[in-house]
């Protein structure tokens, strides 16, 4: 399950990665379930799309995994473009209340994957509910010289394992990707398209 898939990228990067895969997407937004449905089209790849809130949505079934990139933004400086304000603060989708919710459609030893602003690590290790537990953690940084804007996280129920805190992930050296970031963008061979 992909929560707030957007434009859908993420969803389907992983089900064209992994075919077998049954990829449930959840996006509130119509106009953003309309670009999920079209880029599966044209990549000619299939998924169940949902288009809801996903706090408010009953599921019918539990998931192995939970994937997103959440809108996780806070301030009072917003866009005036309410699709672009629903895709990118918090409070269209706040923290504990998000957390609460995959807990509840995780399988047992389900797993939740997701991304968020690396200044709310605090908030996010004390509000994961039990039985979730962090047993990956990676920081991004856009420079190796600047502080780190992203945290990537893994968390499975029932985890028993310590939480591994893996190597920075940098961005940019000088004016070019750094290699690893280049090799990320390489094996997902996308194109974006800013609108």
């Amino acid at each position: 399950m992909e929560v707030g898939g957007g434009c859908g990228v993420l969803g389907l990067l992983i089900k064209r990665d992994f075919p077998n895969i049954n990829l449930y997407v959840i996006e509130k937004q119509n106009v953003m379930g309309k670009f999920i449905l079209k880029n599966l089209n044209i990549n000619n790849l299939s998924a169940n799309v949902i288009n809801a809130d996903f706090l408010d949505y009953r599921f019918d079934e539990k998931f192995d995994f939970v994937i997103s990139n959440p809108p996780f933004y806070n301030g009072s400086l917003k866009s005036d473009n309410e699709i672009i304000k629903i895709a990118r603060y918090e409070e269209f989708l706040p923290m504990e209340k998000f957390f609460e919710k995959v807990n509840k459609i995780l399988k047992e030893r389900g797993e939740f994957i997701f991304c968020y602003d690396a200044k709310r690590i605090d908030d996010i290790i004390s509000k994961i509910p039990k039985p979730l537990k962090i047993t990956d953690i990676r920081f991004f940084y856009p420079r190796i010289n600047k502080n780190a804007t992203l945290v990537l996280i893994r968390a499975k129920r029932h985890a028993k394992s310590f939480a591994k805190i893996h190597p920075p992930l940098i961005g940019f050296e000088d004016e070019n990707y750094s290699k690893e970031a280049a090799e990320i963008y390489k094996k997902a061979n996308t194109k974006s398209i800013k609108v």
